[in-house]
């Protein structure tokens, strides 16, 4: 467990992420989300992380529900801010945002000091929580300055008031990450698919500076939205269908784990922990099934030869950590 902040709340190395139950791509019903929320309890999880973005509040308020009977000490929960939910009567659904959910909300850009706080005021009232541990700056790729200027010190003032106890962003890229990390007082990064078997882009600035300042760094897409899970033809990558290469790259690496008696998705996971600035990996699982699959996985040893194989075959850089030189997780 690593501890986040002054504030006192920990992550377990593998952590839910709760995109899936806000019915990410296709439906999950209620039943469905509440087991998988409690397969990730009984499996010994207790960092969880959702937003608002995930089903227009839908996976805040399932993920709410499903841990209110949970010791509130015992669990860390993270959410995010920078997309606020307005009421709308447009109708249909909200697909296009990556959602099978009715477009009952429209998502409003604002990383305002106001916005934060609103934001953040909403999230809870859908979890049904009077606080939460961890708040993300979520996805500020194009709202840069605001983000900087005006949210950035609307969550330290959060933070400083005891409201949240820690506080970060979380982004599909690395390069403003590594600002965050160099130029603020984070505590805590969620950096989603730019560390990966395939991706080692984070490698090259975020990794090494949260190392140098203690900056714990978590992990999201380390199967990079699923074509290291299982890659077929038809398998995604960052959210889009995988191209030739990275597919082609996924199937060498399946066939040396194969080959040396483990699954891609156990080499998968187990790449994203063995760099010392990783403090947790989180894995979006949608049934109970899945989460008892990726915390098994997680737990599998992956021989030292997979991982010369890996680097001799130039499927992985020499540079990049492996668990046989970092020991167990």
């Amino acid at each position: 467990m690593t501890r986040l902040g002054r504030g006192g709340a920990e992550i377990s190395p593998l952590g839910f992420g709760a995109a899936a139950i806000g019915n990410l791509h296709r439906e999950v019903g209620e039943e469905q989300a509440y087991e998988t929320v409690d397969a990730a309890w009984q499996h010994g999880i207790r960092y969880f992380d959702t937003a608002p973005h995930y089903g227009l509040g839908l996976s805040e308020r399932r993920l709410g529900a499903a841990l209110r009977t949970r010791p509130r000490s015992a669990y860390t929960l993270s959410t995010k801010v920078g997309r606020r939910l307005e009421p709308t009567d447009r109708g249909g659904d909200d697909l296009a945002q990556g959602f099978a959910v009715p477009a009952t909300h429209r998502r409003v850009w604002d990383f305002s000091a106001d916005g934060v706080r609103r934001g953040l005021e909403q999230s809870l009232a859908r979890l049904g929580l009077d606080r939460v541990d961890v708040v993300y700056l979520h996805d500020p790729d194009d709202h840069a300055e605001q983000a900087f200027r005006e949210g950035y010190p609307a969550l330290e003032e959060l933070r400083s008031e005891g409201v949240v106890g820690a506080i970060g962003a979380g982004m599909n890229q690395s390069r403003m990450l590594t600002r965050f990390v160099k130029d603020t007082d984070v505590d805590v990064v969620l950096c989603a698919g730019r560390y990966t078997l395939l991706d080692q882009s984070a490698l090259a600035d975020l990794l090494p500076a949260a190392a140098e300042r203690g900056v714990p760094v978590v992990i999201g897409g380390a199967f990079n939205s699923g074509v290291l899970a299982d890659p077929r033809p038809d398998a995604t990558y960052d959210y889009a269908r995988a191209p030739a290469e990275p597919l082609d790259r996924a199937l060498r690496m399946k066939g040396l784990a194969d080959r040396h008696g483990v699954t891609l998705r156990a080499a998968a996971l187990a790449f994203c922990s063995a760099h010392p600035a990783v403090a947790s990996v989180l894995s979006g699982a949608r049934s109970a099934a899945e989460v008892r699959d990726c915390a098994e996985q997680f737990a599998t040893p992956v021989p030292a030869a997979f991982w010369r194989e890996l680097r001799e075959t130039g499927l992985l850089p020499a540079e990049a950590p492996v668990p046989a030189e970092e020991g167990p997780r």
